[in-house]
């Protein structure tokens, strides 16, 4: 299925039966990716009196309760509800799910005191010059260590406030990175990249969305990409989501 979209005064042509999922799945157990020392996922059948919601446990049906941290567990996107005093959720803010994107490989710096970051070098050599309503950010080393990745007190690379008012500058709304945070993971509570990419409070940016804990294959290239964010529709300043990638050909 080739598609023709018209975008901004110019035309992309991808093909929608070849998408390319850039989530980490959720799943119970030890291996499944997480961060800011979260339990696990627990899939757990309901259990009413001798009645069980479990099949293969004589159950009628299967019928579960998850417990789960969005932010902590596996791929998620977050509105600016995550540092806001408001209630502010990402199913009253994500309206549209559809965008053009530009798809960047970076090897993070590491600066004196040994913390790797995105630089705002980097991204204006990576990006050439292109202004993208969306950017996936793709980091090395990227190998599939990375899908069961235990982050918790390792100190990740982010991205820094300069590198983020860059990508304000530009015009993009909607950042994808392959870490648990744009923002050092101990910071003091500061969280400086996520209140300049949302400009909180002073000039608050309700559209924009974080998208966090994503991985990008190695065999993907990088490039332009039609972009599409998928969110369960939570009432909550974050949901498990599934970005998928369409190559424009």
């Amino acid at each position: 299925m080739i598609a023709s979209i018209f975008h901004r005064g110019k035309e992309y042509k991808t093909d929608f039966f070849h998408p390319i999922d850039i989530s980490l799945p959720l799943h119970s157990g030890a291996d499944c990716v997480s961060a800011w020392y979260v339990k696990p996922m627990q899939i757990e059948p309901v259990r009413m009196g001798d009645w069980v919601g479990d099949v293969n446990q004589g159950g009628s049906v299967n019928f579960r309760n998850v417990t789960f941290n969005p932010h902590g567990n596996g791929t998620h996107t977050e509105c600016v509800g995550h540092i806001s005093k408001e209630f502010i959720t990402i199913n009253q803010c994500l309206k549209r799910f559809v965008f053009i994107a530009e798809l960047v490989t970076i090897l993070p710096d590491q600066l004196e005191n040994g913390d790797f970051v995105v630089s705002k070098k980097q991204l204006e050599m990576a990006l050439e010059n292109s202004k993208p309503e969306a950017i996936v950010i793709r980091t090395l080393t990227n190998g599939p260590a990375k899908m069961k990745m235990q982050y918790s007190n390792t100190n990740p690379p982010y991205i820094t406030a300069e590198a983020m008012q860059y990508l304000n500058d530009i015009g993009v709304e909607h950042l994808l990175f392959d870490m648990p945070s744009v923002d050092k993971e101990v910071d003091g509570g500061t969280l400086a990249a996520h209140h300049i990419f949302w400009q909180y409070p002073q000039n608050t940016q309700l559209q924009k969305t974080i998208t966090e804990m994503i991985y990008v294959p190695n065999d993907v290239f990088d490039g332009t990409y039609i972009l599409n964010i998928q969110i369960a529709s939570f009432e909550n300043d974050a949901s498990p989501s599934k970005p998928v990638l369409y190559k424009v050909v």
